[in-house]
């Protein structure tokens, strides 16, 4: 019987070792074990639960970051400054560790990005498919020690911005002159300035009331930002110019995207970077047309820009270029370099635009 007994206890030892490995792993692999610790991410930004930004991009990247995972990372998206602060703040929420990610301009974090606000520069942006792309690529060359204490997983531009005003049609500089508008950044003020304007910063959730108050005349805005937060309401004219664009940056803490084990920090860098941000890109743009529609359902004059005047325009701006130049170089940047770079992202894909 001891002989039956142990030929028995032997032919069963492999199987339960194997057994006890194979529950071992499963235990001990975060991307396959059941039992694994949660992951909460909390996303912060400014933008209205209503805009494409909530709706249809950081939402839904939220939702697909839960599914590839199985559902142990859980972004939770805070729209509209709902964890506190203002829109200048998030930046450095992001850096602090205050929430996880971010989604934000970093115009907002006045004179923090000089070298970014090269895409920023009058007439440098194009389409925001091309722009987009353009901008992400120029990050790994020039961005790097920029954003060096965070984790920067996307970057991406609107189309280029136009002139809504309240009561004054402007289609010459001189219209400008002396007009009160609204700059989202040092750039776009430097921009405005140079053209006559008289530049004020804020963000744009404050917009609608700052135009309806008469605390600015008008903002220098893409057409996808006034169906969100309504100025459609509170302006009537509108000059489309292109005159630069509005840029956006999604980034983590870095500590926090460090910690996480190997395969969650894989499934963020796939849906991030690059295809992400030429998906932003035709996102933005493609939202220009409904939100120039509502100006003319509402009846709003729309005027294009003459091409001699735009050249006045540029004429006007170029000394904000050939400063931010001369600011970068002083600070041990190639400067000149910087800017021709840009130009020629822009154009390498927007000429893939039209193959």
């Amino acid at each position: 019987m001891d002989v039956i007994r142990r030929t028995i206890v032997y032919a069963l030892l492999p199987l339960l070792a194997a057994a006890l490995f194979l529950g071992f792993s499963s235990g001990c692999a975060f991307s396959n074990g059941a039992g694994a610790e949660p992951i909460t991410l909390r996303l912060h930004t400014f933008n209205s639960p209503k805009s494409i930004a909530v709706r249809l991009f950081l939402q839904p990247w939220a939702e697909e970051i839960g599914e590839r995972t199985g559902g142990r990372v859980d972004v939770q998206v805070f729209p509209a400054m709902q964890l506190g602060g203002r829109p200048s703040d998030l930046y450095g929420q992001a850096r602090d560790g205050v929430v996880d990610i971010v989604w934000t301009l970093p115009g907002y974090s006045a004179g923090r990005f000089p070298l970014t606000e090269a895409f920023e520069l009058p007439f440098v942006c194009g389409d925001a498919e091309a722009t987009s792309q353009a901008l992400n690529e120029f990050s790994r060359t020039w961005l790097q020690d920029e954003y060096g204490d965070t984790q920067p997983l996307v970057f991406h531009a609107a189309a280029p911005g136009h002139v809504h005003t309240v009561g004054r049609e402007v289609r010459t500089l001189e219209d400008l002159e002396g007009l009160k508008m609204r700059a989202p950044s040092q750039a776009s003020a430097a921009m405005l300035g140079a053209l006559g304007a008289v530049p004020i910063g804020m963000p744009i959730s404050e917009v609608y009331e700052a135009l309806s108050r008469g605390v600015v005349e008008g903002a220098w805005v893409p057409w996808t930002i006034m169906r969100p937060f309504r100025l459609h309401e509170v302006t009537r004219y509108h000059t489309e110019v292109s005159l630069s664009c509005v840029l956006f940056l999604m980034t983590m803490n870095k500590a926090r995207y460090d910690g996480l084990p190997e395969d969650v920090r894989a499934v963020i860098d796939e849906t991030t970077g690059m295809a992400l941000a030429k998906r932003l890109g035709r996102l933005w743009q493609d939202d220009e047309e409904p939100g120039r529609a509502i100006a003319l359902e509402q009846g709003h004059p729309v005027f294009p820009l003459a091409e001699a005047e735009r050249e006045r325009w540029r004429t006007a701006t170029q000394p904000v270029i050939d400063g931010w130049v001369e600011k970068v170089n002083a600070m041990g940047h190639d400067g000149e370099a910087m800017l021709a770079d840009a130009r020629r992202l822009v154009a390498r894909y927007g000429d893939e635009l039209h193959r």
